[in-house]
């Protein structure tokens, strides 16, 4: 029903149902004087039907009335208002308790004696004018405030989808990975993301930002930016983290920060790298029962300058089968209807509740709930379980691969070389790798690019410079072995040098290219037999130079046993290189 509701001193439209035909001529004088609209009824039954079709901003209603009375009248017409204020005024002779009750009970508002008076009249019309001006205002404002909210949720809405296509791509439904996020609101304090490394394995990131809702959010956004970037160009998780902490700190107002848990689920060698930085503790479930703890040894994302943080991670073996569990501070910051805290010892209590390493995710999922049944969360709960996987399982799940430009180099080669203490402090594969983007097509290969690079690459670094054995690594327990023993001749290394050198030439009959890598170290190079036993290896160790093989079109030794060759020959909609090696010369695996 619309209303044309009079304000100010202007007229009203004003409805006056009464029987008794004298006092309505009455009624009727006095407004018309006073410059009002006047709108008769002589019954209920008529009043209402006026109502319907006249639409008054005021009633005065008998109350004893024919066919319908008053009453009832104004029952009927109170429901027809609906939020709109129609001020219904009891005309009445009536004086017990009981009756003025009635009237009010059914949607009255005042009463007016008989005989009526044309001073408390106008003074009651004037007073109802004003309520009736006060609560269309607060309509007024309760639609706007309305719409303003519709559009707000429309925005965050909006802006919600841009952050998920932002946050929440990568790898997360693969079949190791199971989590849990539930935000307080539309957007979640709590961030997720997985992505698969072009090595292999998984890089996974949960973080907690202090605060809830769009503001926690925001940071989320250029978090996902580096760690899904940088992940594809195979940046190894200490740069990752180093890069968000330098963004955080500029960007992050002073009282807000990030707790976070970065991993590097290594798939080939069966190694997890865990970096925890103000979150609760997370676990590695072991096959036996066991569990390792992973602590929190630093202080959250944002906090700290660029040379005072620390990027160290701890090494953990796993088996095919034992998983990693990670959660956020609202796990255990849930409450239940008595206000108790779930807490640290009931997490315990779910890990000591026996089952194999896969169960649990689903019991502290299902005890989370449970406990918190009922109860509105006050902060955002993220739970990741993460299984160690044979590497097939990612086979199907596509790495990140950065948008083509279209425009680059085609003819062109590089040489770059770094020597004595730059080669324990920084790894040029990323920056090698991304130079190699720039081509044209050559995107679509990044995976098996820096697979080649970083193979090469390693290769001269521990067995060319640091003379690193690579039978080491024949057993499980002697990847902790030899990764220690790199790290220490790292730190120790003040001479050497490894050099390479990328050249490529396009192929535009084939709308492709050939992409040679030249990979030189200062060492003194080994026996004509090393190349053929590495490439015929099965084990653990020794598996580089027979993956790179596979990867390319050519590998060969020269030099005098310190240089590797290898030919990388692609074209638009190719599958997979096609193999072949040249055992000229000699390997350093």
């Amino acid at each position: 029903m619309t209303t044309d509701a009079a304000f100010g001193n202007g007229p009203l439209r004003i409805l006056i149902a009464e029987d008794n035909h004298s006092d309505r001529m009455i009624l009727h004088a006095i407004l018309t004087r006073q410059g009002h609209e006047v709108v008769m009824a002589t019954d209920g039954m008529e009043a209402v039907e006026a109502f319907h079709r006249e639409a008054p901003q005021m009633v005065l209603l008998d109350a004893m009335m024919p066919r319908m009375d008053g009453l009832e009248a104004a029952r009927e017409i109170k429901a027809a208002a609906g939020e709109q204020l129609v001020p219904i005024i009891f005309l009445t002779s009536l004086s017990d308790p009981e009756s003025l009750a009635s009237c009010l009970e059914v949607g009255g508002d005042d009463f007016l004696s008989k005989p009526y008076n044309r001073v408390i009249l106008r003074a009651k019309i004037n007073a109802f004018r004003r309520m009736r001006e006060l609560h269309q205002s607060l309509q007024n404002e309760r639609d706007r405030t309305h719409q303003r909210n519709e559009q707000m949720l429309h925005e965050q809405e909006m802006a919600r989808r841009v952050f998920d296509n932002i946050a929440h791509r990568g790898c997360l439904g693969a079949e190791n990975i199971r989590y849990e996020a539930s935000p307080m609101s539309i957007f979640n304090g709590d961030v997720l993301f997985a992505s698969p490394k072009p090595s292999g394995g998984v890089h996974l990131f949960v973080g907690d930002f202090t605060g809830h809702g769009l503001p926690a959010a925001i940071g989320a956004v250029p978090l996902a930016e580096i760690f899904y970037g940088m992940t594809a160009k195979g940046f190894a998780i200490s740069d990752i983290l180093r890069e968000m902490n330098r963004k955080m700190q500029a960007i992050l107002p002073t009282g807000v920060f990030c707790c976070a848990a970065m991993v590097d689920l290594n798939l080939k060698s069966g190694h997890a790298e865990v970096w925890n930085g103000g979150l609760p503790s997370g676990y590695l479930l072991r096959h036996d029962g066991s569990r390792d703890e992973l602590r929190s040894r630093h202080l959250p994302l944002g906090i700290l300058p660029a040379d005072r943080f620390s990027a160290a991670c701890e090494r953990h073996a796993m088996e095919v089968g034992e998983h990693l569990l990670l959660c956020s501070d609202g796990v255990m910051e849930s409450v239940n209807r008595e206000g108790e805290m779930f807490g640290e010892d009931r997490i315990l209590e779910v890990l000591a509740g026996g089952g194999t390493p896969s169960d649990v995710f689903e019991r502290l999922r299902g005890a989370v709930r449970s406990f918190a049944e009922g109860v509105g969360s006050e902060d955002d709960i993220t739970i990741l379980d993460v299984a160690m996987a044979e590497e097939s399982l990612l086979e199907a799940v596509e790495p990140e691969v950065l948008p083509d430009t279209g425009a680059g180099p085609l003819d062109w080669e590089m040489t770059y070389e770094l020597r004595n203490e730059t080669l324990a402090r920084f790894n040029p594969v990323p920056l090698l790798l991304h130079i190699c983007m720039d081509v044209p097509g050559l995107r679509l290969f990044s995976g098996e690019l820096y697979t080649i690079i970083t193979e090469l690459f390693n290769n001269a670094l521990e067995h060319g410079v640091l003379r690193l054995p690579s039978s080491l690594k024949d057993s499980p327990a002697g990847f902790s072995r030899y990764y220690s023993e790199r790290e220490r001749l790292l730190g120790e290394i003040r001479h050497g040098a490894v050099s390479i050198r990328l050249e490529h030439r396009p192929d535009p009959q084939r709308r492709g290219g050939r992409l040679l890598i030249r990979v030189e170290d200062s060492g003194d190079g080994f026996s004509g037999e090393a190349l053929s036993q590495s490439l015929a290896h099965n084990g653990l160790s020794g598996r580089g130079l027979a993956l790179v093989r596979q990867l390319c079109n050519n590998v060969r030794l020269c030099g005098k046993g310190n240089c590797i060759e290898a030919e990388f020959v692609w074209h638009a909609g190719r599958g997979e290189s096609r193999s072949g090696v040249s055992e000229e010369g000699n390997s350093h695996e």
